[in-house]
């Protein structure tokens, strides 16, 4: 008898591991998504100018390749519009609960099994798992004041499609990577726009093309093609990217190609030192991206790096004065390191996920935690690219979790072992040690106490092998 499994979240995880309970002939599962449909961050996230920085034929599934793509890198509707494909050609959507958020998950030792709560009841599974992703709770900045301001704001992620910039003054708090797609469309309908930028971003540009007709006939006709093209990107990225995040030999290649993109668009001295950090390329998120320098340098934006005293009702008070907005728009990124909230996980023994945390969130392989047996992670703690596609990761993390179930139809419930934990934590640590993301700056990838809790320090091609199949000795069975 197949295991019920309950997956929470209709994004990329959530439909990667839908489909392949579709695959083996699982269909007892149920998908919780909390929106009205399916996408995850791609249906939140319709800023102008939203889309990806991945090429769009490794930014998919391998099992479902998509010769229709109209750019090298795919903008937020290509991929919602992927998505909802997806889950039709699949026929996923009979058992997707939409407006369905869990709130709690509990363990029940004496059944073996989950309890899963929504606001219409509860609901026992065999299995969860979570696929809520790392970058869905939009995470606001604590200035004074924020309430008070009289025109309209709101979050980039919470795009307010009601409110008409044109000819207005807007300011944009933020200049990480969703700041960087919005602002050039922003810039080019505002009367004036005003960047607050508290720590600059390295910036390499994008080369991106638009693939047309024929290119698409042939990504969809010559299948060698699209696999060769997928194959060449990801090995690319593999080779030259990671390398540099790790301190190897293209970490002054890449640090030139952003030095020279900054010089070639920002001719004002003044300007190109604002926007030159300080810190090595790659210890924060580097930003691809060829419009975004081009609109900073517009007559009509103004970058203020000034730190903000106060949010008023008419604008921005900075410490060298007020600047007048009609709107606010807050690019200041997600609540990545609270990995499962605000969902309350209650495990054996009455361990609650988030205490157990407290220091830091932490999983085997970014998947299995210890004394919460039959709950896997899609997504999890240290599994973050800086370098690739995630997409990639999530379909090991899957096949990984696939390799799990055949063991619970006669051993119970399957529960991590803490000493394999440990060895695990060392093992990270000492990987860890040898990335850019330690060299001091702070970013979304660290917690409170700057321990690196999102990302994944190795090369993928290497987590690829570490979750090609389970091991049996990692985990303890039964009650």
């Amino acid at each position: 008898m197949s295991p019920t499994v309950a997956i929470i979240g209709a994004g990329f995880g959530g439909l990667c591991m839908a489909i392949r309970l579709e695959q083996a002939g699982i269909r007892s599962y149920t998908v919780f998504e909390k929106g009205g449909d399916v996408g995850g961050t791609w249906r939140d996230n319709t800023y102008p100018g939203a889309g990806c920085d991945i090429p769009s034929h490794l930014y998919s599934f391998s099992f479902a390749k998509y010769s229709s793509w109209t750019r090298r890198y795919p903008g937020q509707p290509e991929i919602l519009a992927y998505l909802e494909s997806c889950a039709d050609k699949y026929g996923l959507r009979p058992r997707i609960r939409l407006g369905a958020e869990v709130t709690s998950i509990a363990f029940d030792e004496s059944l073996g099994r989950w309890r899963v709560r929504t606001a219409d009841g509860e609901r026992l599974f065999d299995v969860v798992v979570s696929a809520v992703g790392q970058l869905n709770r939009p995470r606001l900045p604590d200035i004074p004041g924020m309430s008070s301001f009289a025109g309209p704001s709101f979050h980039s992620a919470r795009w307010d499609h009601s409110v008409d910039l044109t000819g207005r003054r807007v300011a944009v708090i933020g200049s990480g990577s969703s700041a960087a797609q919005l602002i050039p469309p922003v810039a080019e309908a505002a009367g004036h726009l005003d960047v607050f930028q508290r720590t600059p971003n390295w910036v390499i540009p994008k080369p991106d093309a638009v693939f047309g007709p024929a290119a698409r006939a042939a990504f969809r006709y010559v299948p060698f093609l699209q696999r060769a093209y997928r194959e060449w990107v990801y090995r690319y990225a593999e080779a030259t990217l990671h390398s540099a995040l790790a301190g190897g030999w293209s970490t002054g290649l890449l640090r030139r190609r952003a030095l020279e993109h900054l010089h070639a668009r920002i001719t004002d001295p003044e300007m190109r030192a604002k926007l030159t950090p300080a810190y090595p390329v790659g210890c924060r998120r580097v930003v691809i991206d060829s419009a975004f320098y081009p609109a900073l340098a517009r007559p009509d934006v103004d970058v203020v790096t000034d730190p903000i005293v106060r949010v008023t009702p008419s604008g921005v008070e900075t410490v060298a004065g007020h600047r007048e907005a009609d709107v606010i728009v807050y690019a200041t990124g997600f609540r990545t390191t609270d990995f499962l909230a605000p969902i309350e996980v209650v495990g054996r023994q009455g361990r609650r996920l988030h205490e157990e945390w407290k220091d830091g969130a932490e999983a085997y392989l970014g998947i299995a935690v210890p004394h919460f047996p039959n709950l896997f992670l899609l997504y999890g703690p240290n599994t973050n690219l800086g370098h690739n596609s995630i997409v990639f990761m999530l379909e090991c993390q899957v096949r990984y979790i696939m390799g799990c179930l055949p063991y619970l139809a006669g051993a119970g419930p399957m529960e991590v072992r803490p000493e394999a934990m440990d060895a695990w934590r060392r093992r990270l640590d000492r990987a860890m040690g040898d990335m850019v993301w330690q060299a001091g700056c702070t970013s979304w990838y660290k917690n409170a106490a700057g321990r690196v809790v999102n990302n994944w320090p190795g090369p993928t091609t290497l987590y690829r092998r570490l979750t090609r199949t389970p091991r049996p000795g990692a985990f303890r069975f039964g009650g």
